[in-house]
């Protein structure tokens, strides 16, 4: 097997990252067509929202015991087969009992492949350039909001609700293809690996440096999304963003960080992960309050405010996975990222719910309270750049990742 470079290694994990991102990112501008076809409610359409993160997260969870057992190149390879197979049953569907069992095994299989994506990267990449590899990766999650949520979108609206299902799970199979060719195995973790499986992990949730990157990941995300499910609503309610101009946010954001992700990355390797972090953290603060706090403005400048959200908020996320991948061995990294895995999706689901609890529509139809998830935003970042400073690193020494 002919081994890639390191950089196209990368870039052909961020495509495999893309499809599972999109996937996960498509069902929400999916709503209206999806309940008008389906016949189903607000109530029946976010379950099958939340099924996608929910089985991504117990499925890490229960995963994590097993998944340093294997070569990295053959779990990514299975989760990813079964993401497809998965995925193109989304686009088969035709009532919501099918699609939310499709959905709930695309959380299943997607989860899994993008634990090992970022377990690989980890173990392949060295510590003093890992988070300009993992930047790379995390231009997915820009390449998805810019150019494959409004490009899925147009697909539904010119033929059915099933067409992006359907590109997505053609363009898995061109990349499982492509995986299966480039992929080169990643056993060097197994050399370190002692004990039985239940031993190994029984000592990982043990580890105390472990459990504070878990709660440092947990508190970045959720104060990230306190922020994100009701920012579209915000905007256009609030802030006087005209609806139709609301791809916008995602395409000025997306191709935004599709270029400065990687460069967080860099320079994150060259001055310091946590002297990055607290940057991104302290312009996000900024950046967050204003938003929250904003009244009506003019598109040019609501597309300002949320590109710098997108550049330095999500941007948090690059060092932040970066100070999270050096944390354990890699003889415990796939688990421990399926437990990461695990506390984004929860945490996503918890900053969901209580920011629904706090914000309510008023009589004038605009949102009230907005601005106090602002400032529990806030409190999360700094609480999680306090955690970030006490993570310490912990990396098996000349661990041989590629065998």
């Amino acid at each position: 097997m002919r081994q890639l470079s390191e950089r196209s290694l990368l870039l052909l994990l961020a495509a495999v990252q893309f499809t599972h991102i999109m996937d996960f990112m498509i069902m929400m501008p999916l709503g209206p067509q999806l309940m008008r076809q389906l016949g189903i409610g607000p109530g029946e359409f976010s379950a099958l929202v939340a099924a996608y993160t929910v089985s991504s997260g117990v499925v890490g969870l229960l995963a994590a015991p097993f998944i340093d057992r294997f070569d990295r190149r053959t779990v990514l390879l299975v989760a990813y087969a079964g993401f497809l197979v998965s995925t193109l049953n989304c686009a088969l569907a035709d009532s919501t009992a099918t699609l939310m069992t499709a959905r709930i095994l695309s959380g299943a299989f997607g989860g899994i492949a993008a634990a090992s994506v970022f377990a690989i990267v980890s173990d392949v990449v060295p510590a003093q350039r890992r988070a300009t590899g993992i930047g790379i990766i995390m231009t997915a999650f820009s390449a998805a909001a810019a150019l494959g949520v409004p490009f899925g979108l147009k697909l539904a609206q010119l033929f059915k609700w099933e067409a992006p299902f359907f590109l997505l799970a053609g363009t898995a199979g061109i990349m499982w293809g492509v995986a299966f060719v480039g992929v080169p195995p990643v056993r060097g973790h197994l050399v370190h690996h002692t004990g039985g499986r239940y031993q190994a992990f029984m000592a990982l949730l043990r580890d105390t440096n472990a459990g504070r990157a878990l709660l440092f990941m947990a508190t970045l995300v959720f104060g990230h999304f306190s922020i994100i499910p009701l920012l579209s609503t915000y905007l256009v309610t609030n802030v006087g963003l005209p609806e139709k101009n609301l791809f916008l946010v995602y395409l000025v954001g997306g191709v935004l960080t599709v270029f400065t992700g990687p460069r967080v990355g860099r320079y994150a390797d060259r001055f310091g992960r946590l002297r990055v972090l607290s940057i991104l953290v302290a312009v996000a603060i900024v950046v967050t309050l204003a938003i929250a706090n904003a009244g009506p403005l003019p598109t040019a400048a609501v597309l300002a405010l949320t590109g710098f959200f997108f550049v330095f908020a999500s941007g948090r996320f690059v060092p932040g996975q970066a100070i999270v991948s050096l944390a354990v061995p890699a003889s415990r990294r796939g688990a421990f990222m399926s437990l990461v895995g695990c506390a984004r999706d929860l945490a996503s689901g918890l900053a969901s719910s209580v920011s629904g609890w706090i914000v309510f529509v008023g009589p004038d139809g605009r949102l009230q309270n907005y601005h106090w998830i602002g400032w529990l935003a806030v409190i999360a970042g700094l609480v999680a750049l306090w955690l970030a400073f006490r993570v310490r690193v912990n990396e098996d020494p000349a661990v041989p990742a590629r065998a």
